[in-house]
């Protein structure tokens, strides 16, 4: 744990909760993609998952 987060829990746990926040929207827009990605086989959404995917692991 940082020092920011030991002098200040309730900050850190708000900031842990907007990144989950953050992460679940990431999660369904990457499920949403996956869905239309089944539907359609478009390369151009292939690299649009990609790139979520990519945004996804770095929050993770």
């Amino acid at each position: 744990m940082a020092v920011d987060e030991q002098d200040n829990p309730s900050k850190s746990t708000q900031r842990e909760a907007e990144l989950q926040r953050q992460l679940d929207g990431l999660q369904s827009q990457v499920t949403d993609l996956h869905k239309a990605q089944e539907a359609t086989e478009n390369p151009e959404l292939s690299s649009e998952v990609q790139s979520l995917k990519e945004k996804l692991d770095e929050h993770l």
